[in-house]
């Protein structure tokens, strides 16, 4: 959907391959096959989400997430892994526009926030309300920006720990929790309410997920 080295299945492999992950396991680029669609209950802004087609070959989800600052979303952790980490390319698309269908990068700020929580909630759903599913956080090497940026800031507040939930909005409120408790973590904060994004929460909860 961003065009770069994953832009196509093949360039895909080859990086997961040069980063040493095919080494260690298997690798499933989701989308390979196109899309699976899944309806979402309680939207505001989507009432589906598309996902790579091969999530239906899976019975149990795992998300491990590398919490951290995130450019446009304020934070990334359980949720963004849930909505666009399970997307297909089109539907990273359509969550980044609010549901609109339009300019990927121009959309409304809440209306993307509000799109991931509710594509995160149609995934948890599909795995049976969250009964065939578990979420792990690692929050060290804070950064203020994700690790898909080229040129991340480095950290500048010390490491928190691993967390772990069968909730993931639980699980990122926790981390929201613990970096607002952290001495030393006033830039990463200042990512994220520039971002509004603590929203993504608040709509969690707006639509019962």
């Amino acid at each position: 959907a961003y065009g770069g080295q994953r832009a196509s299945t093949a360039m895909h492999k080859q990086l997961a391959a040069d980063h040493g992950y095919t080494s260690i396991a298997n690798v499933d680029i989701m989308d390979e096959d196109g899309s699976l669609t899944l309806p979402v209950t309680n939207g505001t802004v989507l009432n589906e989400n598309y996902v790579g087609a091969h999530l239906a070959n899976y019975d149990f989800l795992v998300v491990l997430s590398h919490f951290k600052g995130h450019a446009m979303g304020g934070f990334g952790g359980a949720l963004k892994n849930l909505s666009i980490g399970c997307a297909s390319s089109e539907g990273k698309a359509w969550i980044h526009s609010g549901g609109t269908g339009g300019n990927m990068w121009g959309g409304e700020q809440n209306a993307f926030l509000e799109a991931m929580a509710e594509a995160a909630s149609s995934v948890v759903n599909y795995f049976d309300g969250g009964e065939h599913a578990l979420y792990i956080n690692v929050m060290n090497r804070l950064s203020v920006d994700c690790d898909c940026d080229g040129n991340p800031a480095e950290p500048d507040m010390h490491d928190i720990g691993i967390l772990a939930s069968l909730d993931p909005v639980a699980l990122d409120q926790a981390c929201i929790d613990l970096v607002y408790a952290a001495p030393d973590s006033a830039s990463l904060i200042q990512r994220i309410e520039s971002r509004n994004g603590i929203h993504i929460l608040e709509h969690s909860d707006e639509i019962d997920f």
